[in-house]
């Protein structure tokens, strides 16, 4: 984690996370693989370093230590072996961040579960961190879910509406406001909420919408042309009988 300094002169605490170059390693379709999906692999590493089914899994790609799949609209126009950089984010977008919490070990309910604990003083010897009372001894079990001490960490973690305040496109960087869960070198995924949208270079590579604009006709109002007839009558002769 840092810090960066906005142009009003607040300052920000940020995470900053490496997010790319990423590689489209398999696009996943409805009608063949069942799923509407892109796989996404991360971290280039040593060849040796993969297993057999791996390397011929991203035969003529970079070899890469994650794999990823991130589910995407079934109209996204993208191919095997496109690359996903940290352009993929403007600032001020918000995310999703999710990734794998720090291990604690083995803890206790007051640092798991954050359990006031019992009281030091009054012939309490050496329980102020102890659990207490777990319920009624006539039911002779431990109810599901109850909450002890036991294993900590090592959870999956989503922290929602996390904003970008900076992207480095030099270095593939992202600068996150607050914090991410998980520790150093650790894996992270980066979504929209609800959406996911990738760019390749300076190009979209999910399709936009079109919209199709009709120009404009200006149209002359018609002139109706009104003929006046004028219709004389002429009075009948009147006969005067004698």
């Amino acid at each position: 984690m840092t810090q960066v300094f906005m142009p009003t002169g607040e300052v920000v605490p940020v995470t900053r996370v490496a997010a790319g170059p990423c590689y489209i390693t398999q696009v996943k379709k409805a009608d063949t693989n069942n799923a509407t999906a892109l796989q996404i692999g991360f971290g280039e590493t040593k060849s040796y370093l993969l297993n057999k089914p791996k390397l011929g899994h991203l035969k003529d790609m970079a070899p890469v230590r994650w794999l990823r799949e991130f589910a995407v609209e079934a109209d996204v126009n993208a191919n095997r072996g496109d690359v996903i950089t940290a352009d993929t984010f403007v600032v001020g977008d918000k995310v999703n961040v999710i990734g794998i919490s720090k291990g604690k070990g083995f803890a206790g309910v007051v640092k798991r579960h954050h359990f006031a604990g019992g009281p030091a003083s009054h012939g309490h010897k050496d329980n102020e961190r102890a659990p207490g009372t777990i319920g009624a001894g006539g039911v002779q079990r431990v109810f599901k879910g109850l909450r002890m001490a036991g294993h900590m960490g090592v959870d999956q973690v989503t922290v929602k509406n996390l904003e970008i305040v900076k992207v480095d496109m030099e270095n593939n960087e992202l600068y996150i406001k607050g914090a991410v869960p998980g520790g150093r070198n650790g894996l992270l995924e980066i979504v929209a909420p609800g959406e996911l949208v990738f760019r390749s270079g300076a190009q979209v590579v999910e399709a936009a919408p079109t919209v199709t604009v009709e120009p404009e006709v200006s149209v002359e109002p018609a002139v109706t042309e009104t003929v006046v007839t004028e219709t004389v009558v002429e009075a009948p002769e009147t006969t005067e009988s004698k």
